[in-house]
């Protein structure tokens, strides 16, 4: 059953919560990118803006880890969304009283960045207290993701219709106010379930972040699956980095094409995430990794050549069919072989691998489209992805031996 999942009540108001908050977060992501290439009608500061944000988590996650397995989960999720709304509500002070500038956009990107790099690895690492039963954690990580992506479905529907009729600012208030919604889930938690007690450990960081370390790339599955996501977050993440470009040069829209345009991927993901809901197997998700990686680039270099949004939103489907089963998947066989003392660390590189390397191939992917043009930027996106998915086919007989969940 597909949401059999929800029948545990800490991580069905978790989910509720969670999804009501990042209808405001993707609403926020299409305003903050429209308002930066509006005001500065330049594909490079889209990248710059996405390193900005992004870098920290790549910087921060290896310790955070650390202090994901330290420390209490419950808590550390609470800080980070109060600091979250509070970012969200210094961009719409700012954007609604007309003093927003691109550094302001940078440095609350940078901040949220900080945020993000603490509370990503302990929100992973949190889902089997709200379960309790690790079996059904492929599941509850399904759902998850598909939470997520139908607000990416949402989230940038509504901020295209807000952007043209009311501003930016509108956006990023509302982010602020949805972020009430994920605070009062957590304070609603079952205390006797959801509450782990501070680990007590040297201070030593350094030393637990390379034992991390050494548990995660020691071990063949774990190493080829980070190495693959690594892969994908530097090349392959970046294209939704070039959407406002695509929607406004390309397909010669507005804030409405560009909701379109995200709406396609995160209804192909959301799609992707209810496929691996309805499986039972996290053996069959270690087949599927280098096929929904050869999809995601396939689907990418394909758009490249598209020049009508008809053709366009299929293709977008497709790669958030594709993006989102690789991701969810790797994260599935994560945690289903990983040591529950280690998990917090481990969730910490995956993060590093996927988000962390996005702002550097938000970076690369700005600089790349300057020179070469967007399309060619997308066609050595996408191939890089398909050459990585195949290398990948040879470390499968790893995951075959290391993941062993009956059917």
């Amino acid at each position: 059953m597909v949401f059999h999942t929800l029948r545990y009540r800490n991580f069905r108001i978790f989910f509720f919560g969670q999804g009501i908050s990042l209808i405001g977060t993707w609403m926020q992501h299409i305003a903050m990118s429209w308002l930066v290439y509006k005001m500065t009608n330049s594909v490079f500061m889209l990248g710059v803006v996405g390193f900005a944000s992004q870098i920290p988590t790549f910087i921060l996650s290896p310790f955070t880890g650390v202090l994901a397995d330290r420390h209490n989960r419950h808590k550390i999720l609470l800080l980070t969304q109060a600091l979250a709304m509070l970012q969200a509500f210094i961009l719409a002070f700012l954007t609604l009283t007309g003093n927003i500038a691109v550094w302001h956009i940078i440095v609350m990107g940078i901040f949220l960045g900080c945020v993000n790099a603490l509370d990503i690895p302990a929100r992973h690492s949190f889902i089997l207290q709200m379960i309790e039963e690790k079996e059904n954690l492929g599941n509850a990580i399904a759902l998850n993701s598909m939470m997520f992506n139908l607000a990416r479905l949402i989230g940038p529907s509504i901020a295209g219709v807000l952007i043209a009729i009311a501003g930016e600012g509108v956006c990023f208030l509302i982010n602020a106010i949805s972020y009430l919604a994920v605070i009062a889930s957590l304070l609603a938690m079952d205390k006797g379930i959801k509450i782990r007690k501070d680990k007590k450990v040297s201070y030593d960081i350094f030393k637990d972040l390379k034992e991390g370390f050494n548990y995660a790339f020691g071990l063949k599955p774990i190493r080829a699956i980070l190495l693959l996501l690594g892969i994908i977050g530097l090349m392959g993440m970046s294209y939704a980095v070039l959407m406002p470009v695509f929607a406004k040069d390309v397909l010669g829209g507005g804030p409405y094409t560009l909701g379109y345009l995200m709406a396609a991927i995160g209804l192909g993901a959301l799609a992707g995430t209810a496929y691996l809901a309805s499986r039972k197997t996290s053996l069959t998700r270690g087949n599927l990794l280098p096929a929904s990686a050869g999809i995601f680039g396939l689907s990418i270099i394909v758009f490249s050549f598209s020049h009508n949004i008809w053709a366009s939103l299929p293709l977008l489907f497709v790669s958030g069919f594709g993006i989102m089963v690789q991701m969810a998947a790797s994260n599935t066989i994560l945690q289903t072989i990983v040591d529950d003392d280690k998990r917090g660390r481990v969730m910490s590189f995956y993060t590093m691998a996927f988000m962390g390397m996005a702002p550097l191939g938000s970076l690369l992917a700005g600089g790349m489209a300057t020179r070469l043009g967007v399309s060619n930027t997308l066609i050595i996106s996408g191939a890089c992805c398909m050459i990585a998915s195949v290398v990948f086919v040879f470390k499968a007989p790893f995951l075959k031996k290391a993941v062993r969940v009956e059917s």
